[in-house]
């Protein structure tokens, strides 16, 4: 037999169309099917959303590690220099910033208040001291220590101090929260797939008399399986398009107390939704999702119905 684009296409659309009625059909079951599934893709995607809102909340952290290394007093200037330029060339260092003693002295009478007191010494107690920022590649906590222990060994090193330790326990709560995410969505995807899954079982037994006619006068498994993965695929894309309505509710609703929030501490933030690649993930894993558990219920029910004699 020839393959006809036009009457395999003419299938799919029928089928597709019929799964459409057969759902319109039964709105209050479809409904609280759709809501289950809309749960379980709304946790992941909230989550994935706070955690982009409160990184970009704090200004992306790993620009703000910063490591502190004080020279010995008796380290002279042009040694700082050199000490410096050796520093940049490591390629775990974005920059490398000499503040010489001499201005660190300046800067301290002119913000301390205590100029007239400062006028007393003799000699600057203060060090030179480097700034060094880490790349964003090197911002890890182990790259960080890595560097901090390079700093240490150097003779002429005093201290050596990370400004922002609470910056790296903040990146590993985002680590620990990005990989429950990553937990939370396979988890919820595998109770999708049952949800799926155990409606479209449900659908086949309903309509057990009517695949066995289908199949006596010669329907095949796959004619017969094509409007199950469509019901399957619908309630997929409806779930995802429900879970998409309840997070941008959602952030809607926090816009407002957000906004106020950072109003009082001097900034402009505001909460932003989801991404277009986030809402494109949403919808193609829920169509997916549907079809598997579809696919999944079909493959192994249909097999059971044979038509009797």
């Amino acid at each position: 037999m020839s393959f006809r684009p036009v009457a395999y296409v003419a299938r799919h659309v029928q089928a597709f169309l019929g799964s459409l009625g057969r759902l319109a059909r039964n709105p209050l079951a479809t409904m609280l099917t759709l809501v289950v599934i809309a749960l379980a893709l709304a946790l992941p995607l909230g989550l994935k959303i706070f955690v982009t809102n409160a990184r970009a909340a704090t200004g992306d952290f790993a620009n703000a590690l910063d490591i502190s290394v004080y020279l010995r007093t008796d380290v002279s200037l042009e040694k700082a220099e050199q000490l410096a330029r050796s520093a940049r060339e490591r390629p775990d260092v974005a920059e490398v910033t000499l503040i010489p003693a001499d201005q660190a002295l300046a800067e301290f009478r002119e913000h301390s208040g205590f100029a007239a007191a400062l006028q007393v010494l003799q000699e600057n107690p203060l060090p030179h001291v480097l700034h060094v920022r880490p790349t964003r590649e090197s911002s890890s906590p182990a790259a960080i220590e890595t560097l901090r222990r390079y700093f240490a060994a150097w003779p002429e090193v005093e201290i050596v101090q990370l400004d922002t330790e609470w910056v790296l326990r903040f990146n590993a709560i985002l680590e620990l929260l990005r990989r429950f995410l990553a937990i939370a969505a396979l988890v919820l995807a595998v109770g999708v797939l049952a949800v799926v899954g155990n409606t479209i079982r449900l659908e086949i037994l309903n309509r057990r008399a009517e695949i066995e006619v289908t199949k006596l006068v010669g329907g095949s498994n796959a004619f017969v399986r094509r409007p199950f993965l469509y019901t399957g695929a619908l309630y997929g894309l409806g779930g995802a398009l429900l879970a998409l309505g309840i997070v941008v509710a959602a952030v809607v609703a926090l816009e407002g107390p957000v906004a106020t929030l950072a109003q009082s501490y001097g900034s402009e933030y505001t909460l932003t939704g989801p991404a277009r690649e986030d809402v494109g993930a949403l919808l193609a894993g829920g169509v997916l999702l549907g079809w598997i558990g579809a696919w999944i219920a079909a493959a192994r029910h249909l097999r059971d119905i044979e038509p009797r004699a």
